[in-house]
C-alpha cells in the first residue's frame, strides 16, 4: 500500500483501499450465500436421489410380483389347451369309430370354455364342408380366461418396468445434481484462496452459473417425502 501527503490510500493493484475493502466484503458476501446454499441443495439433492432408489425398489418388486402372477396365468392356460386337446381327440377317436355313447361322455366333460368352441366348429359342418376350420381351436370362440389374463398381467409388468427404468433415471438426475452442486461449493471455496481479483472473480461466477443452472434443472423432476 502506497500513502503519499495528500493521497488516498492505493492497494497493491492498484485500486483505492476503500474500493478495494468494498469489493472483497461484496465477494465474501456471495462466497458465503453460494456455499450456504450449495451445501443445502447438495443435500436435498443426496435425500432425493436416495428415495427415488427406494421408490424405484418397490417399483421392481411390484414388477416382480405382476410377472410371477403373469406367469402362473400362462402356465394354467397351457395346462387347461393340453386339457381340451386330449378330450378333443379322444372325442375324435370315438367319433371315427361310430361309439356314439362315448362321444356323449367326452362332449359331457369338455371344460366349461371349450364346449362354447366346439359347438362353433360342429356348427361349420367340418367333416364335409369345404374351408372349415379345422378344430375348435381355429375359431374365435375358443377363448381361455387365463390367457387372457396372461397377457394382461404381461402389458401391466411392461408398463411397471416403465416405471422402473424412470425412477431409476431420476435418481442418476439427482446424483448428478449432488456433483454438480459439489462442484459449485468447490469453486466457491477456492476462490478465497486467490489474491488474483479477476480469477476469484472468474471462479465465482462460474460456481453460481453452475449452482444456478443444476437447481433449475432439477427443479423440473418430482420430489418424494417420507414423514414417519
Amino acid at each position: 500500500m502506497l500513502v503519499g501527503p495528500g493521497a488516498s490510500a492505493v492497494s497493491e493493484q492498484g485500486a483505492p483501499e476503500g474500493d478495494e475493502s468494498r469489493w472483497r466484503g461484496r465477494v465474501e458476501l456471495v462466497v458465503t450465500v453460494l456455499l450456504a446454499m450449495a451445501a443445502v441443495a447438495t443435500a436435498w439433492s443426496s435425500y432425493q436421489a436416495t428415495r427415488w432408489n427406494g421408490e424405484q425398489a418397490k417399483a421392481s418388486s411390484r414388477t416382480n410380483g405382476i410377472r410371477i402372477q403373469a406367469s402362473r396365468a400362462a402356465s394354467l392356460s397351457e395346462a387347461q389347451t393340453e386339457i381340451d386337446v386330449a378330450t378333443f381327440i379322444q372325442w375324435v377317436d370315438a367319433h371315427t369309430s361310430g361309439d356314439e355313447q362315448l362321444e356323449s361322455f367326452y362332449v359331457e366333460r369338455f371344460r366349461a370354455e371349450f364346449k362354447p368352441a366346439f359347438n362353433a366348429w360342429i356348427a361349420t359342418n367340418p367333416f364335409s364342408a369345404t374351408g372349415a376350420p379345422p378344430t375348435p381351436f381355429a375359431v374365435p370362440e375358443y377363448r381361455l380366461a387365463a390367457t387372457a389374463d396372461a397377457e394382461r398381467l404381461d402389458r401391466e409388468a411392461e408398463a411397471s418396468a416403465a416405471i422402473v427404468a424412470r425412477n431409476i433415471q431420476r435418481a442418476s438426475n439427482y446424483v448428478l445434481g449432488v456433483v454438480l452442486f459439489s462442484a459449485a461449493l468447490f469453486f466457491a471455496g477456492i476462490s478465497t484462496k486467490l489474491q488474483s481479483r479477476r480469477l476469484r472473480t472468474a471462479l465465482l461466477v462460474t460456481g453460481c452459473t453452475v449452482f444456478l443452472v443444476t437447481a433449475g434443472w432439477l427443479a423440473t423432476f418430482p420430489i418424494r417425502f417420507s414423514i414417519s
